[in-house]
């Protein structure tokens, strides 16, 4: 398959020169900053505002009146006076009751479908199991219960909707080049959903969507450089420096599925044996399980709800996996040398053996840096969000009721 270089997005970026950045850039990297101002601080006045972006006074109560007029932020109630005196400065705050997002997120044995806020806090969700997975079924059924969460939010404007997935997701044309476990080769993603919604779709692989989501609402915010490492039946990476996720042509980068493990025994489709997928992913850990006699399906959780009930073999089960999760994770820390690596994986989401076996596979000082998901159990709802409420604060100017 022949693989050409997407055309490079836009770096919002307030260091950049202005013979390098167009006024329209400007304008956009400048929005998006107060916005996310507002979203990390708010109520906030907008002199604080404007003290901790660098931009006038001026620049900022234009920007702030204009997002008020597309409701995006409001005024606080209760105005605040410096030390007492003077005119009192009126705080803004978000505005996260007017408008929402869609997110779809298609795992392999279940999709996602959700509305998000624009905190990036899950409003609805459904789960949507698969019985076959060809894509036109799969996301035609997305397509139709997202437009059923929405039919049943009216008091909630949609901007847009966000579409993610595993494998490899090329953001650019918005397709879904190749998913080995679903068996999806050049799937056309967005359509469905424009066509059902009438909104604007963005689409993005996951373990992306969701280091935006964690750069957006998570503590990450405060890295400058942040890894995310989604262990599920997927196993892949995404890695953020500054303001930029790195997508790499066709968006392929952080493929990371068939990254040696030393001393793994399970075979792989390539052929090989021992790769980190094959090794790690939630098929594996319920097969041992089942082997184990631990569970008799295929649903990770059960496992999980073993080991909470007492079932040594399954808090062995998640413990040595999450230790081989905290292994993978120093390779790569070696590598990149990010600030906050984040993990979404099942045991060291639920469990805190799981997670100082996480660290301890880690093993050195940098474990502390190591830490699970902001998310939770709606992690998956948030991915397919995110796509779209990263879209918004890159660029808030162009959100209207009508979509991003």
């Amino acid at each position: 398959m022949p693989r050409t270089a997407a055309p490079p997005a836009p770096s919002p970026t307030l260091s950049a020169s202005p013979s390098a950045v167009s006024p329209s850039s400007r304008r956009r990297t400048s929005a998006s900053v107060v916005l996310r101002s507002v979203l990390d601080h708010g109520p906030v006045a907008r002199s604080t505002i404007a003290r901790l972006t660098g931009l006038s006074p001026a620049s900022v109560t234009d920007y702030c009146a204009r997002f008020t007029e597309l409701g995006l932020i409001r005024e606080a109630s209760a105005p605040r006076r410096s030390n007492g005196v003077g005119r009192p400065h009126v705080p803004v705050d978000l505005d996260a009751s007017r408008f929402v997002v869609g997110g779809v997120h298609v795992a392999v044995p279940y999709t996602t479908v959700a509305l998000l806020d624009l905190r990036g806090r899950v409003v609805a969700r459904r789960e949507l199991k698969h019985g076959r997975t060809d894509p036109g079924r799969v996301l035609a059924r997305a397509a139709d219960g997202l437009a059923g969460l929405l039919a049943g939010a009216p008091g909630c404007r949609p901007l847009g909707v966000g579409v993610a997935a595993g494998g490899w997701v090329d953001r650019e044309s918005g397709t879904v080049v190749e998913h080995p476990l679903l068996g999806w080769r050049d799937v056309a993603v967005h359509e469905p959903f424009a066509e059902r919604t009438g909104l604007p779709v963005h689409v993005d692989g996951h373990a992306r969507a969701l280091v935006n989501a964690e750069r957006l609402f998570g503590p990450a915010r405060r890295s400058r450089s942040v890894l995310h490492l989604f262990v599920g039946n997927v196993v892949d990476a995404a890695f953020a420096t500054g303001d930029e996720v790195h997508h790499g042509p066709r968006s392929q980068a952080g493929a990371i599925a068939h990254l040696p493990v030393p001393g793994g025994t399970e075979p792989c489709d390539c052929g090989h044996v021992g790769c980190l997928q094959a090794e790690l992913s939630e098929r594996t850990l319920c097969r041992r399980a089942r082997e184990a006699g631990v569970v008799e399906g295929v649903n990770p959780l059960q496992v999980v709800a073993a080991a909470a009930a007492g079932d040594a073999r399954a808090v062995r089960l998640l413990v040595e996996r999450a230790g081989a999760v905290g292994r993978a994770a120093r390779l790569l820390l070696d590598v990149l040398n990010p600030e906050t690596v984040v993990v979404t994986e099942i045991g060291v989401m639920h469990r805190e053996d799981c997670l100082r076996a996480l660290r301890a596979g880690v093993g050195d000082a940098r474990a502390a840096s190591v830490v699970p998901t902001s998310f939770g159990d709606s992690v998956l709802a948030v991915a397919g969000g995110a796509v779209a409420l990263d879209v918004l604060y890159r660029d808030p100017l162009a959100a209207s009721p009508h979509g991003i």
